[in-house]
């Protein structure tokens, strides 16, 4: 047996894990079947890296629905301001967004991991790639494939950070799931939804943004963004809704919501006349041109209530999501305790996206990844510590 630890997987919270575990003065060796590491994160940082969120923790957390409770320790013990302090302290300063979102000052993952992966060198930490995780052999070692052939690595402990199943092509496919008891089947989350858009719509409107919007669905309203695409909507607002509205469509077929495309004006009044719609909604309602074409839509699909009435809840059937391809992450995962531990493999920890939790962008997904990351690696040493005083 080796007196490393192993950590499989170089996503965030694969590296946070190993870094927790250097930081102990322990050996880390680092596995990941990609020929680069962190393939995905440096993929989320392209558009500004939303590291975490600035609103207060006790709403922080319930933005992890039914396993909010389940994360707490571990958010608790690694909260925002620890991963903006450690941010910081790889020479990348942040800077907190009118949105209340946590970005470092560059907006992109490539300073930071560059940065971090340079520390990790410095700490000892050796990253094994092109090395797909197999299993374990009957020994108890782990199997790996590489180009050279099967190789195996027996650590004094593991730490699994294996990703959960969307963007496979950079990484994380969701294989694993077949090695691992307790797992829950992958669904897309923070995905895009259908919409049966008409051909004018969908030709005319793809990939233009709806700003300053409201959506209504069970009952809750949201403010934020969205994106018409050719299939139908995505976004932000979406995202913060998607679990909801999954669900919804999985149960029922389809998920009935409703925009407010002027939210900050109480009421609509159209004066009526010889303008057209059109201009009616452009200039005496304030409506962007692809707004007004989502009125006209509704309209030509036989909505019967007044035009002012729609401006101010206009209703929208999602018929289906995107799937995991293109999914910003995945709901599902691997079943957790309070102490990561992965349920008849002894001294084998497991933290990140493949676990089974979920969340909304906004931070809150970098968050839980290294603040799990932390708790396993933690949780990781005190079963060495209490069984030989080293590994």
């Amino acid at each position: 047996m080796s007196d490393a630890f192993a950590v499989i997987g170089a996503g965030p919270a694969g590296l946070m894990a190993a870094e927790t575990l250097a930081a102990a003065g322990q050996k880390v060796v680092i596995f990941d079947q990609m020929a680069a590491p962190a393939r995905k994160f440096l993929l989320a940082g392209r558009g500004g890296l939303n590291l975490t969120h600035s609103e207060p923790l006790e709403l922080f957390l319930t933005r992890y629905g039914a396993a909010a409770e389940r994360l707490r320790p571990a958010i608790e013990a690694f909260p925002p301001a620890a991963l903006i302090a450690w941010a910081e302290g790889l020479g990348q300063e942040c800077f907190t967004g009118t949105s209340g979102r946590v970005f470092p000052r560059a907006m992109k993952a490539s300073p930071l991991l560059r940065a971090w992966l340079a520390r990790l060198e410095g700490q000892g930490v050796t990253l094994r790639r092109r090395h797909r995780w197999l299993g374990w052999d009957a020994a108890g070692a782990l199997r790996f494939a590489t180009p050279e052939g099967e190789v195996s690595f027996a650590p004094c402990a593991t730490i699994l950070a294996l990703g959960g199943a969307s963007w496979p092509r950079l990484g994380s496919d969701g294989a694993w799931a077949a090695l691992l008891p307790d797992v829950t089947p992958f669904r897309p989350a923070n995905m895009g939804f259908r919409v049966d858009w008409s051909a004018h719509l969908r030709e005319r409107f793809a990939g233009q943004p709806l700003k300053r919007v409201a959506l209504t669905f069970a009952g809750e309203t949201r403010r934020g963004e969205a994106m018409v695409t050719r299939d139908g909507l995505e976004g932000g607002l979406l995202y913060a809704f998607s679990a909801p509205l999954r669900e919804a469509i999985a149960r029922d077929g389809f998920a009935d919501i409703a925009l407010d495309l002027r939210p900050d004006v109480p009421r609509i009044t159209l004066p009526g006349g010889s303008a057209s719609l059109a201009n009616q909604l452009r200039k005496q309602a304030g409506l962007s041109p692809l707004a007004v074409a989502l009125v006209q839509e509704v309209l030509r699909a036989g909505a019967t209530r007044p035009v002012a009435e729609l401006v101010k809840a206009l209703p929208l059937r999602l018929i289906g999501t995107e799937g995991l391809e293109r999914a910003i992450s995945s709901a599902g995962g691997l079943a957790f305790g309070a102490d990561f531990a992965v349920p008849g493999h002894p001294n084998v920890f497991a933290c990140g996206e493949m676990l089974d939790w979920e969340a909304p962008t906004g931070g809150y997904l970098l968050q839980a990844c290294f603040a799990t990351a932390v708790a396993a690696a933690r949780a990781a040493l005190r079963v060495t510590s209490a069984r030989s005083g080293r590994c």
